[in-house]
């Protein structure tokens, strides 16, 4: 949807005068054609979002998977780098968040035309080639999360039978079992939940996630502190995992901390989809980007307290040898039942989030194909009713487009199980782009900050360092992809 950033907004009285007499339209349609919901400032159904769904939304998309591997992160870094790379990206994601959604609406903040996808805002702003570069890295880096959340759910699924197998067989049984089957469950049941028409009407189910998220992380946590109260001791060192001891050389050294900086940029990017959360936040007062900078206040400080408590707690369990999921690699084997329900939480919680980070590339690809074919009955859509209190809209395309897409990072899921090293990947690149630049360069446009000058010098500087950092983090995941694609046979599903 392309948006005219010259759109003069109204003020005043006059702003008063139009919005009474739209509000009287309104109502009055309402009144004659009651079966009808009301619509929006443009014509779209009326967004009923609030501060706390649009938190609901963040928590969902950033506490999951990613929250899994930080243990292993911090291992990698140590006690002097771990908690302080977090904290330090915490504040990067935040600060470039609260200039991301001042780019919702062009010029005027309440009555400006809006941005209701990150691409929109890009083409606004920036115009049509950066709106297609930005399309294909966001799209692309969705794509990829749905895949990294689809491995992730699997492995949950396939601790819940090793963990049972370890307590009747023993923990010398290898008790093996191939992630394959549980990847295909999962996608089963995201081609049913992908039938939800659009981001705005899975608040539910993000609120369910949210719920999910902060009840196996706070069981991580206790399993963590009741194996540091075993173990009597701290483990862990200012400088994390090296030398002959734990069988790290320098370079491995090396490639690791770079993967744990891909894994902790993965941990907290929501960034890619911000603007299509903030499109759920009902019409202003107050302002959508005031809404949207407390929800991301609110999201950020709460995740970054598990995240650090997560890591931290993992780390001083399990030292050295901390898995890259602290819930699936088995440093607990008792209570057997209590991982079970951590890891069934994980992987309702990630039902959610497939769901979250993939509405926005069903609603692209479907909203070029209404422009394509408009009135088509490939993407007319149908009323069903099931019963009498279930019912529910479809359309060809929807069914045929999304069912499609599920599958296929099903597929590509089953090829590359490598939770570890794929959210690392994932992270490095989606964080430059997607987190820092677009957003910098976004607000620089539309505030109009003068070339040169002292913030102008500040907000480069971020993106110059940003990119560093992602390239350097996106080498050391895919070493780390390379080593486990030696070992991996995608055909054996009971390996």
């Amino acid at each position: 949807m392309s948006h005219t950033v010259g759109v003069a907004p109204l003020h005043g009285r006059a702003a008063e005068l139009e919005l009474g007499t739209a509000g009287n339209h309104v109502e009055s349609r309402a009144e004659a054609e009651p079966s009808k919901p009301l619509v929006d400032d443009d014509g779209r159904p009326l967004r009923t979002g609030t501060l706390w769904t649009a938190s609901a939304h963040i928590i969902t998309a950033v506490i999951g998977s990613g929250v899994l591997s930080l243990a292993w992160g911090v291992a990698q870094l140590g006690w002097a780098a771990g908690p302080a790379v977090m904290a330090l990206f915490a504040g990067i994601i935040y600060y470039t968040s609260t200039l991301l959604a001042e780019c919702y609406r062009c010029g005027d903040p309440v009555f400006g035309p809006r941005n209701r996808t990150y691409m929109d805002a890009v083409r606004a702003t920036l115009g049509e080639s950066k709106e297609r570069l930005c399309g294909a890295v966001q799209l692309s880096n969705l794509f990829g999360i749905g895949i990294a959340v689809s491995i992730a759910a699997s492995v949950s699924m396939q601790a819940i039978r090793r963990a049972g197998c370890f307590h009747y067989k023993g923990h010398e049984d290898p008790c093996h079992a191939s992630t394959s089957p549980y990847i295909a469950i999962f996608g089963v049941m995201q081609v049913v939940f992908s039938q939800i028409p659009d981001l705005d009407k899975v608040w539910w189910l993000s609120i369910v996630a949210a719920i999910m998220s902060f009840s196996y992380s706070t069981i991580g946590v206790s399993l963590g502190v009741a194996e540091i109260l075993a173990n009597r001791e701290l483990r862990g060192s200012l400088t994390g995992v090296i030398g002959a001891g734990a069988g790290v050389t320098l370079m491995q050294k090396v490639w690791r901390s770079l993967q744990a900086f891909g894994n902790i940029a993965f941990a907290y990017g929501f960034s890619i989809i911000l603007l299509e959360i903030q499109d759920t936040i009902k019409s202003p007062p107050p302002s959508e980007a005031e809404v949207m900078k407390k929800a991301t206040a609110v999201s950020v400080a709460l995740t970054t307290v598990i995240y650090l408590l997560c890591g931290c707690v993992g780390y001083a369990a399990f030292g050295s040898t901390a898995p890259d999921n602290m819930l699936t690699g088995f440093g607990f084997y008792e209570p057997f039942w209590l991982l079970d329900v951590a890891n069934a939480f994980v992987v309702v919680h990630l039902v959610g989030t497939y769901q979250v980070m993939t509405q926005p590339v069903f609603a692209y690809v479907e909203r070029r194909a209404s422009a394509a074919w408009p009135g088509s009955a490939l993407v007319r859509e149908r009323d069903v009713r099931v019963g009498r209190a279930v019912a529910f809209s479809v359309s060809p395309i929807r069914l045929a487009w999304r069912t499609s897409y599920v599958c296929v990072t099903t597929a590509v899921a089953m090829l590359l199980p490598f939770f570890g090293s794929v959210v690392g990947f994932i992270g490095a690149v989606s964080f430059w782009p997607l987190t820092v630049y677009f957003p910098v360069e976004m607000y620089i446009a539309q505030r109009g900050v003068p070339q040169g000058t002292t913030r102008w010098l500040l907000l480069h500087a971020l993106s110059a360092g940003c990119l560093v950092v992602s390239v350097a983090a996106a080498a050391g995941s895919i070493a780390g992809v390379v080593d486990e694609l030696r070992a991996h046979n995608p055909f054996c599903w009971s390996c």
